[in-house]
């Protein structure tokens, strides 16, 4: 069971984000699926909550925020934030307001009812990166679903590791027929798989840029300082940043095992985390590589979480666990864009909750409340592109809001106290038995 020590913080500074040069500018990216709209003739106000509005400054207490169709049109102070005459009012005294959660690694593995489900935990934007569009239609069918932003399938080398959620690309040039394919189905994003070699991976980031996408990548026989240099925006899995932080002769070793035998990564990065160094200078210089290029980092430290006591797992497997979250805080404390990504299911919680537990090893790792809370909300919408729209609550943006009982500043497991969940200026229903 995961220590509860770091989840709690008594203050919390403005968090600072980084506008890094160089970033390719690409147009705002767009759902797959229509979200119903309001009735727009009564406004909503929320009252007496804290406001926590993901931008990283402090918190608003005794807040209002008041929503009309499907847009936030004020956010403030009650005494400086009126409350428009006729509007359906929201008791918020012992509740925080924040936008709605967005999940920047999700994935539906045949189970239709969790984008539902984590819709009602808070998360109201997904991104799936790495399986067919139409392998959320069931989901579709059941009900209310976050904001869909799919890649489609990943693009990977022969021998791919899901075969049945992954596109082979041989060359360059069946890599820009791919990027094209998937872009003109709806993907919104192009992610890279791990078989694909770097010339590839670079025509695949050029052939998504020109798309107006980005690409994104799990990496783990491509050197991660390489392939951030040929162009990749993300970098999926804290784990694809290992053959960079190890010595050469050792980061080789892994990547030939790898490409013998796909399941040569489940044991082998481990080893490889166990022996990475904090202090030496590959691991500054790549985070210094990181932050420098903007490059977006979703660590999903949930689907690597090995404890000691859980049933199977080695000293490797703990102490390798463990570089990996200080890895992750080491790279925030550096200026990385870390976000927030689920992975959908995890082992080390229920149906549902993956997306709080992973903020909580976020925290656990070093990065503050706060940072934590940004980097699911305000900073994921940068790497997804649409924080034109989304991210934080202030005038004019979608209503996408989530109110929690407690303060997630002082513990960031209030965000599993979920009160109501608000899509598009619309309240979703709570799940039976919450």
């Amino acid at each position: 069971m995961a220590t509860l020590a770091g989840l709690c913080a008594c203050a919390s500074t403005p968090v600072q984000w980084p506008s890094p040069e160089g970033q390719p500018r690409l147009p705002p990216a767009r759902e797959i699926n229509p979200i119903a709209r309001p009735d727009a003739t009564r406004p909503v106000a929320i009252v007496g909550a804290t406001l926590i509005d993901g931008r990283g400054g402090p918190p608003v207490r005794d807040a209002v925020v008041v929503v009309r169709g499907d847009r936030i049109v004020a956010a403030g102070a009650r005494g400086a934030t009126e409350v428009p005459a006729g509007a359906e009012i929201v008791r918020g005294a012992g509740l925080s307001v924040l936008p709605g959660l967005i999940d920047a690694h999700f994935h539906i593995d045949g189970d239709d009812g969790l984008p539902g489900l984590s819709l009602q935990r808070g998360v109201t934007s997904l991104r799936e990166p790495g399986n067919w569009i139409e392998a959320y239609d069931a989901a579709r069918k059941l009900g209310p679903v976050p904001r869909l932003f799919l890649a489609g399938p990943m693009l990977d080398g022969p021998d791919p590791a899901y075969p049945e959620s992954a596109v082979i690309v041989r060359d360059a040039a069946e890599a820009r027929w791919a990027v094209d394919r998937l872009v003109e189905r709806g993907a919104s994003a192009i992610k890279v798989y791990f078989r694909l070699p770097l010339g590839t991976v670079e025509a695949i980031a050029q052939a998504a840029h020109a798309r107006g996408v980005i690409a994104t990548a799990h990496l783990e026989t491509v050197d991660a300082a390489a392939a951030i240099r040929a162009g990749l925006d993300g970098i999926e899995h804290i784990t694809s940043l290992g053959t960079a932080l190890v010595p050469p002769r050792e980061a080789e070793r892994y990547r030939q095992a790898v490409i013998a035998r796909n399941e040569a990564r489940v044991q082998g990065r481990y080893e490889l985390f166990r022996g990475i160094s904090l202090g030496a200078p590959r691991t500054s210089e790549l985070l210094r590589l990181l932050a420098t290029r903007g490059t977006f980092v979703t660590p999903t430290l949930a689907i690597f979480e090995r404890r000691a006591g859980d049933e199977g797992a080695t000293e490797t497997h703990v102490r390798g666990f463990e570089n990996m979250m200080r890895l992750t805080g080491a790279a925030r404390r550096a200026g990385v864009r870390v976000v927030v990504g689920s992975h959908g299911e995890v082992p080390g919680a229920e149906r549902g909750w993956a997306y709080q537990h992973e903020m909580e090893l976020l925290v656990e790792s070093g990065l503050s409340p706060m940072e934590v809370l940004v980097a699911g909300t305000a900073e994921n919408a940068r790497f997804f592109r649409v924080d034109d729209r989304l991210g934080s609550v202030e005038p004019g943006k979608l209503a996408d809001l989530v109110l929690v009982e407690g303060d997630p500043l002082a513990d960031i497991r209030a965000m599993r106290r979920v009160r109501r969940v608000m899509l598009n200026g619309r309240w979703v229903a709570s799940p039976q038995g919450d």
